[in-house]
């Protein structure tokens, strides 16, 4: 098992890339079901777990990489980082607002520091290293106060993160905010966390155990990880913007316990065919995120005429094709769907011809 390609683990990865494409895409930002959209602030909705679920993978995956060098982490890393800050820089190219961190940035670093950290130490060397990032964070956050006169704090724009984000990256921040970022260079440290317990759960892969036993393995760590987090949450809040321990251990918990279903359903029970759009996802998963984000940024800057208005191709489509005869908090769904199905197409597509781009 150790050497075999698990179907699970692709599936997995796959999932969350589609999840993803869903909630970035719907077809309508002014009506979308909450399950599809980020918490306020403090707490979580499913949305909130696809972002960690992916890191978490990215972790599982590490394990399954053992022959790769430090360099090719490293030159990996610095292609993932660049597709995200081209991603960024399209298609307004300004170099002075430009956003430095991001989605894409975070996977980097925290693949090649994961990557480092579990080539150089045993198991428990990770888990120690990783509960360091969790127990640091929390103390960095609740215990040190912030320059300019603020107490610790876990507000959105006075947090000790947000003000090392103005302070290092100063106006290449995410445009929502302009004052902190949710992908933020502190907030990376408990995002490494993340990383480092999905090496753990990978690490069971190579283990020797039977797969029944590193089912349960993973249910029981999941189990202890999400009732850990939920009770860490009373006192370090559960929150996504911010990266809180908290989250880390509430959602690797519910990954390692997903990830278990998917192993024991896929790999050993054998339902192969199940799960096999979201491997067409997961083999082709950064490629496949970082082309739906290009098109939909390219989509806003065609224009169409519609009626006594020109609108963009985007919302063109949206409103011929769903809002025409749907509801408009479904037709926005819809949408976002039609955006997942399309891309599985032309990823079936790459798949059938073996075209399975790993950046």
């Amino acid at each position: 098992m150790s050497r075999e390609r698990l179907v699970s683990v692709d599936a997995f990865r796959g999932a969350t890339v589609a999840a993803m494409i869903l909630v970035n895409n719907p077809g309508d930002w002014g009506h979308i079901y909450w399950p599809l959209e980020h918490a306020a602030w403090n707490g979580w909705t499913p949305t909130d777990l696809i972002f960690p679920f992916f890191l978490f993978i990215v972790g599982v995956s590490l394990s399954f990489s053992s022959r790769d060098t430090t360099r090719a982490a490293a030159i990996r890393a610095l292609k993932i980082f660049g597709l995200g800050f081209f991603m960024a820089f399209y298609p307004r190219f300004n170099i002075f607002t430009v956003r430095i961190p991001g989605v894409l940035p975070r996977i980097a670093l925290c693949y090649f520091l994961a990557f480092v950290i579990r080539k150089r130490f045993p198991p428990r060397g990770v888990a120690a290293i990783a509960a360091a990032c969790c127990l640091g964070y929390w103390a960095l956050m609740t215990l040190v106060p912030v320059p300019g006169g603020f107490p610790p704090n876990l507000e959105p724009s006075t947090n000790l993160g947000a003000w090392l984000d103005r302070l290092i990256f100063g106006n290449h921040l995410w445009v929502s905010s302009k004052t902190w970022d949710p992908e933020g260079l502190l907030s990376s440290l408990p995002a490494l966390g993340t990383t480092l317990l999905g090496c753990l759960a990978g690490s069971l892969f190579r283990s020797g155990h039977p797969p029944l036993e590193i089912v349960r393995r993973l249910v029981v760590s999941g189990f202890v990880m999400t009732v850990a987090g939920l009770a860490w949450d009373t006192v370090f809040p559960i929150n996504k913007s911010l990266w809180t321990s908290s989250y880390v251990l509430f959602t690797a918990g519910l990954a390692s316990i997903t990830l278990a279903l998917f192993y024991w359903a896929a790999d050993i029970r054998g339902h192969r065919a199940f799960f096999s759009p979201w491997v067409i996802y997961g083999v082709n998963a950064i490629v496949v995120f970082v082309a739906s984000g290009l098109l939909a940024k390219t989509m806003a800057l065609i224009k169409v005429p519609l009626g006594d208005k020109v609108v963009s191709s985007q919302v063109f489509i949206h409103r011929l094709l769903f809002e025409s005869w749907l509801a408009p908090i479904n037709a926005s769904l819809a949408f976002a769907l039609a955006n997942v199905a399309g891309w599985f197409a032309v990823l079936w597509w790459m798949d059938r011809r073996g075209l399975h781009i790993k950046v």
